[in-house]
């Protein structure tokens, strides 16, 4: 297990905690102090994540974009992008690096064929969601 993915899941705890300014702190702190250790997972298994999984964050921010006055035909079109996004990765939200999300927006704009237009609406849709999981 490497210190950054000890350091996300710490964050991943803390986030309903702190606010942004606090969690660079913390995030700074962690790395500093981590530094000091070879840290060793007690087994192999996947990823550790606490906290909501990535359906239940998807499913919150559906419901906050509908607070926001979006259509049904919006948030229907929300999730679907959304959805098929999650069901082509193993990782969960808060564990995903803008370089998986490109890939991902490279593999489905091939396997689509769909236009720029249509894969620049997707990605808006990613990075309001991700903005939005950033800002809670």
């Amino acid at each position: 297990m490497s210190q950054q993915t000890v350091i996300n899941m710490i964050s991943q705890a803390m986030l309903p905690h702190l606010d942004n300014a606090q969690m660079r702190q913390l995030s700074f702190v962690l790395d500093r102090v981590l530094a000091e250790y070879n840290l060793q997972p007690r087994n192999s298994e996947a990823e550790v994540t606490l906290g909501p999984s990535s359906l239940e964050l998807m499913k919150a921010f559906l419901s906050a974009k509908h607070l926001e006055g979006c259509s049904e035909n919006t948030l229907r079109y929300y999730r679907s992008v959304l959805s098929r996004m999650l069901s082509t990765t193993s990782k969960h939200v808060t564990h995903m690096r803008t370089e998986d999300l490109r890939q991902y927006l490279s593999n489905y704009e091939l396997r689509s064929r769909c236009s720029k237009a249509n894969i620049d609406n997707i990605r808006r849709i990613l990075s309001s969601f991700f903005s939005w999981l950033e800002d809670e």
